[in-house]
């Protein structure tokens, strides 16, 4: 069983002794800039714990973000930024100018997801909401959008604190609706970057449910998948299960082209190029004896090139009108709902910050991120014309990872209802790793320069 918090002031303590063991390095390379942000945080934990709390238990599905925008608005409105509210739907957007200098933005997102809590945390979320179908459900932070939210607060406030230490501008970007892939674009169409100074940079992290909680990992290229929905509705002729001569048969159709899709990675991609074709959904018939006039499926279809992508759509919509061909079938009706473009980091600038955050948290928490087939909408400012970096932040204690392990089983994934960090090392973990990679950018010693600056 897992071993749980009993209470927030425990959590307050444990957090403040795990920061100050795996933070604060007394290495003689340790430099001064690395200390005075270890101790930073140590000074601001309850503030830091307290914005995690609040956004924990109080979680808003994609699209109904408005407390909680409004909670973060305040928040960096506080800490000195200049705060736009209402950006593409819920988004919100804070300016800090600090003289001459590049311009650079971090991101977090915003949103929760229907999912009922079932960590058995003392701070658990009990909000509910209605589904588009109108059924109730649990919501809950379970992709760690909410330790998102703190870490680049607390960057932001740092720097906002320490205005000595950096020359730019630092834009700190609160995006709706990233669960449902569509709000990067929604504040890019509501002109972020005409309205607000086009970042040189943009900088963002996300949570890893299998990684140790006092580390972080990245790399350079491709990190995150294209991920594309497709709807196909399969046609036939409906009638009597008993006069099979009389009908034509979807449900057999849809049989045989979930078989055909399977060949289509196996078969028409080159090996060494990443891609999944999953049938996630099958819906056709009403009764034992009906042959019905339709069949619909739902795919999703994961690739991380553009023209592997393409070809896997192109297969699919090939394999599904042949098929029809074959039984004498109407044309079945294929709709593409395209989510998100893959995630590439830019290499220079992963460079740069492996460079940073390895001389600050130390090389052994510096770890090579692996490729996912996961999405993630962070890629259109990359579409837009910035370089961007998303790393990895690691929420799993040692003693958690051990316990996971004797058990051999595998640890809660991102959207389970049980996924939940540990606070006390993975929260000053990403606050600092935020606060360094910030300052390669922006410190005095860096050579990055800012040409779109504003």
């Amino acid at each position: 069983m897992i071993k749980r918090f009993a209470s927030v002031g425990f959590v307050s303590l444990v957090f403040l002794v795990g920061s100050i063991g795996s933070l604060v390095r007394s290495d003689e390379g340790e430099t001064s800039i690395a200390v005075r942000v270890d101790r930073w945080i140590d000074q601001k934990r309850d503030q830091l714990l307290s914005h995690y709390f609040w956004l924990h238990q109080n979680p808003e599905v994609s699209f109904h973000e408005d407390k909680t925008a409004d909670y973060v608005a305040r928040v960096w409105r506080e800490v000195g930024f200049e705060v736009t509210p209402n950006v593409g739907g819920f988004g919100v957007v804070g300016v800090l100018r600090n003289g001459n200098g590049p311009t650079l933005m971090l991101r977090t997102d915003l949103d929760a997801l229907p999912v009922t809590e079932a960590t058995g945390l003392p701070y658990a979320s009990t909000k509910t909401t209605l589904t588009a179908e109108g059924v109730s459900t649990g919501t809950m932070h379970a992709c760690g959008h909410d330790l998102h939210m703190t870490c680049v607060t607390g960057a932001g406030q740092f720097l906002s604190e320490h205005l000595e230490l950096w020359r730019g501008t630092l834009l700190l970007i609160g995006q709706p609706a990233e669960e449902r892939g569509a709000g990067a674009k929604a504040m890019l169409n509501d002109g972020l970057f005409e309205r607000f100074p086009k970042p040189d940079f943009a900088i963002a992290l996300h949570v890893e449910s299998a990684t140790p909680a006092n580390a972080v990992s990245l790399r350079s290229g491709y990190l995150l998948a294209n991920v594309d929905s497709i709807d196909i509705e399969i046609r036939g002729r409906g009638g009597h299960g008993a006069s099979p001569e009389t009908c034509v048969d979807p449900v057999v159709q849809a049989a045989e082209l979930i078989l055909s899709l399977q060949t289509i990675v196996s078969r028409e991609i080159k090996p060494t190029e990443p891609a999944v074709v999953t049938v996630g959904s099958i819906h056709g018939g009403t009764k034992h004896n009906i042959i019905s006039e339709s069949c619909s499926l739902q795919l999703t279809v994961r690739s991380y090139s553009d023209d592997v992508r393409n070809r896997i759509l192109q297969s699919i919509e090939r394999k599904a009108k042949a098929i029809a061909i074959a039984y004498d079938a109407p044309e079945p009706t294929i709709r593409l709902s395209e989510g998100t473009p893959a995630l590439r980091n830019d290499d220079q600038l992963t460079i740069r910050i492996r460079t940073a955050l390895t001389n600050a948290i130390g090389k052994d928490r510096v770890l090579e991120a692996e490729q996912v087939m996961g999405g993630e909408d962070f890629s259109q400012f990359g579409l837009a014309g910035v370089p961007i970096l998303m790393y990895r932040l690691g929420t799993l204690s040692k003693e958690r990872m051990e316990r996971f392990k004797l058990a051999n089983v595998t640890p809660p994934s991102l959207h389970s209802p049980t996924f939940y960090p540990d606070l006390e090392e993975s929260l000053p973990t990403g606050v600092a790793s935020m606060i360094h990679a910030s300052l390669s950018i922006l410190g005095p010693s860096s050579t990055a320069t800012g040409s779109q600056s504003k």
